[in-house]
């Protein structure tokens, strides 16, 4: 078999856009016992897919994904982003939205890079070879397989962090039968040093110890994945965040090097912190046609509603008050179970008589559990 250049490689992976490239061996995550405990011990909430047997078994074996698997090959592609003062990002009438999703979709844009990649690969081989192409979306240890390859260190926060350039850039890979010449080797396993920015900062807590990340109290886990209610205990904690959460990674002191594309924030801040009027007034018509070309589309119209209400409960700004009520007759109970929650935390004795009145007339029992739960408190 062909046994490609490793150089050669890399020289193809930037000049198809990517900034940071890597290659390992398709070999086991060294990493594989601790996800395995994470699992065990429920900290990846309702990720089902986490711990499915046949992606556990695809975990342990890049060989259960591509036969004969002997090469991994793991690119970065930098999402460092305009500075936006924090006065704007923090501001309590807006909505946050974590930084990786300010652009466009990150699969929409590296997995056809990547398949052009692998097509390059086989030309280079002279062979048709089976391989698989992932963006965030293949049963594998991204990271750790990452690590491997030489391109950064796992932080405390669970992130690939390169020394460098920070954590801000995205993650894909190709697996394949093919072999190179030479093989990167692992990046040292930390330069954390004694720093707990990070696991300090964390409005939740999410961190039960250094590099363990229990997803049933992270911000970003609630805002994006979880597609149900989200635990009142928590709610207060999420601040103005609406998408996710880069809290653990702006504290972080290697991120002075991630790279900044724009020095002036743009006109339009409604993929960076819109508005929580505007998010709260969706229709479904609006968030499609809004965050068509954006991750956000993902979660659909109800979640990031869901999201808003909570930002505008943290806001302590009544003028939110006619909109949330508005939003107790929502077609979506998660939307009017969380709307009835902002209410009454801008002002629990206004609430009390508009709650109890909606109560009798809410159908849906997980809403009216909701309700009766607040006017008990």
């Amino acid at each position: 078999m062909t046994i490609l250049s490793a150089a050669n490689i890399k020289s193809k992976a930037l000049d198809l856009g990517f900034n940071l490239v890597g290659i390992t061996r398709a070999a086991p995550s060294p990493t594989l016992a601790a996800y395995k405990r994470w699992i065990n011990q429920g900290m990846h909430a309702n990720m089902g897919y986490m711990a499915r047997p046949d992606r556990v078994i695809r975990r342990e074996d890049l060989g259960a994904i591509v036969p004969d698997a002997q090469t991994l090959i793991m690119v970065g592609l930098d999402y460092g982003q305009e500075i936006v003062p924090e006065s704007v990002l923090n501001h309590p009438t807006r909505g946050r939205i974590a930084m990786y999703a300010w652009g466009l979709d990150y699969h929409d844009v590296m997995q056809p890079q990547l398949e052009i990649f692998s097509a390059w690969l086989q030309k280079e081989a002279s062979q048709q070879v089976n391989q698989r192409v992932y963006v965030d979306t293949g049963a594998i240890l991204e990271r750790s397989h990452a690590q491997q390859a030489g391109m950064g260190f796992i932080g405390k926060n669970t992130m690939l962090i390169h020394p460098r350039r920070g954590s801000n850039f995205f993650l894909g890979e190709i697996i394949t039968p093919l072999a190179v010449d030479i093989y990167d080797e692992p990046h040292q396993a930390t330069m954390c040093g004694t720093c707990t920015r990070c696991l300090n900062a964390c409005p939740t807590d999410a961190f039960p110890e250094p590099r363990v990340l229990d997803a049933r109290r992270c911000i970003s886990y609630h805002t994006i994945e979880n597609k149900g209610w989200i635990d009142r205990d928590l709610r207060p904690r999420f601040g103005n965040w609406v998408y996710g959460c880069d809290v653990c990674q702006d504290v972080c002191p290697f991120q002075r090097f991630s790279p900044k594309f724009k020095q002036a924030p743009p006109d339009d801040l409604s993929t960076i912190a819109p508005r929580l009027e505007e998010l709260l007034r969706l229709t479904e018509a609006d968030f499609k046609e809004r965050y068509a070309q954006s991750p956000i589309v993902r979660i659909k119209r109800r979640r990031l509603v869901r999201n808003a209400c909570i930002a505008g409960g943290n806001s302590g700004d009544d003028t939110f008050v006619p909109i949330l009520r508005n939003l107790l007759q929502d077609s979506e109970p998660l939307v009017r179970g969380h709307a009835a929650w902002a209410l009454y935390q801008l002002d629990a004795s206004a609430a009390t008589s508009t709650l109890s009145h909606h109560m009798d007339n809410e159908d849906d029992s997980e809403a009216h559990q909701e309700i009766k739960a607040l006017l008990g408190h």
